[in-house]
């Protein structure tokens, strides 16, 4: 007997499968990516919810109006504009401890004559720090402090040399405010400087202008003392100046206005002021270091 060949096809390992199985397999395939692309597509859409539920929770920003916009505008501009000059900010820190001082004396013929000048309080005591010759030879004191109190007030100490004297108020303001003392040794020839006094009686007056020379010597008109180691500026100085403070760019009290030069007769300012150094003033006065 002679066997047929068997004409059923045979798959041999490592052949491609049939149409059945492949189908198969490739459905298997877009099973198992569906299922690792689930977790994605489910962060994604979890992402549009929590959007879309934030902007129903949070309503959107009001239109802006005619005067949002006016205030944008304001303040933008107000944030341009420069501070205020400098020497409101040197008046405003002096002007709580500047003082008028107002003296009675005695003429040859007894009539009553009458000295005006300046001063400043240095410590909490309410002490005023002047020039010698605005309060020397007078029979009374009077003082206007910066709040419009008054009192008498008597010399405490003085010093010839320097043309230094300090004040004691018999009766002191209720609030006292110290002046800041500065550092002379800081200032340079154009270093900015200010006055501030009562010239002519003109209370709180101001005056502005730089250092002009250092360590200068100054002779009394009628007398023989010699004053040295000055301070020279160019703001104005006039009867009344005498004894207020000469201030640097921060308000600060670096000297005590002594005197101004004029080769005239003429007891007005023509450009040459001059002041003692605030360490030499207080040293002299028995005030203490600093």
């Amino acid at each position: 007997m002679i066997e047929q060949p068997d004409r059923t096809r045979r798959q041999e390992p490592g052949s491609p499968p049939g149409r059945g199985q492949g189908t198969r397999v490739r459905a298997r395939r877009a099973r198992t990516a569906a299922r690792r692309a689930t977790p994605f597509f489910g962060g994604v859409l979890a992402t549009f919810i929590a959007i879309a539920g934030y902007g129903a929770l949070r309503p959107a920003p009001a239109p802006l109006t005619t005067r949002d916009v006016n205030l944008a505008i304001a303040s933008a501009l107000a944030s341009q504009m420069p501070g205020p000059p400098r020497s409101e900010l040197v008046d405003r820190a002096i002007g709580p401890s500047l003082v008028l001082i107002e003296t009675d004396g005695a003429k040859a013929a007894g009539d009553a004559a009458k000295g005006l000048g300046s001063g400043v309080v240095v410590n909490a005591a309410g002490s005023v720090l002047t020039a010698l010759h605005v309060v020397a030879d007078t029979t009374a004191i009077h003082v206007t402090f910066a709040d419009g109190s008054t009192s008498t007030a008597t010399i405490a100490s003085s010093d010839p040399a320097t043309d230094i004297a300090v004040l004691t108020p018999d009766t002191p303001p209720a609030a006292i405010v110290p002046a800041t003392l500065g550092n002379p040794g800081a200032m340079r020839i154009g270093s900015e400087a200010y006055i501030v006094g009562n010239p002519f009686g003109l209370y709180g007056s101001m005056s502005s202008g730089v250092v002009s020379g250092l360590d200068r010597s100054f002779k009394e008109p009628a007398g023989a003392r010699v004053f040295t180691g000055l301070i020279q500026v160019d703001a104005a100085v006039n009867p009344g100046n005498s004894g207020g403070p000469l201030l640097d760019r921060d308000g600060r009290v670096v000297g005590i206005v002594t005197a101004l030069v004029n080769p005239t007769k003429e007891d007005v300012f023509i450009g040459i002021g001059l002041a003692v150094p605030i360490d030499v003033a207080g040293g002299a006065a028995g005030l203490p270091a600093y």
